[in-house]
């Protein structure tokens, strides 16, 4: 089954289940999706949905914490909430080692030497771990490593 299938077989069972918050989230996950194939006039595979689910959780965690600083809780729980529905849908996120252990893959792979090599190094690794890791908490670890 395709995750544009899951994902609208999981927005039944919220219809059916009437949980309207699940189902409002699923009903933008798919909104964004079709927007996307709307824009780029395309069908979007399972890689590329990936990739719109991984935009929106980051929109909601960057909401969430504004929500936060702003003292609205009850808006950022909303938020929270909405994060949990989409993360659903994401693989398994690698642990910190893992991702060490691709960054060091990827820096032997390149041959990178310097902080000027991170475009390369960021090219292998994105790749690889495209919706199993933060590509923002990669970049800094492999900066780190690239100046070490």
């Amino acid at each position: 089954m395709s995750l544009k299938a899951r994902i609208q077989e999981d927005m039944k069972a919220a219809l059916r289940a009437k949980e309207a918050a699940r189902l409002s989230a699923i009903r933008l996950l798919l909104a964004a999706v079709k927007q996307r194939e709307v824009d780029e006039r395309i069908e979007l595979d399972d890689g590329a949905i990936l990739a719109v689910v991984e935009k929106l959780v980051k929109q909601r965690r960057d909401s969430a914490a504004q929500y936060d600083a702003g003292g609205r809780p009850e808006l950022a729980a909303a938020e929270r909430f909405e994060i949990e529905v989409l993360s659903a849908y994401l693989p398994a996120q690698l642990g910190e080692a893992e991702v060490d252990a691709e960054i060091a893959a990827a820096i032997a792979a390149v041959g990178a030497g310097s902080p000027a090599d991170m475009g390369k190094v960021m090219g292998q690794l994105k790749g690889r771990l495209a919706g199993r890791a933060d590509m923002a908490e990669v970049s800094r670890k492999l900066r780190t490593a690239l100046s070490a």
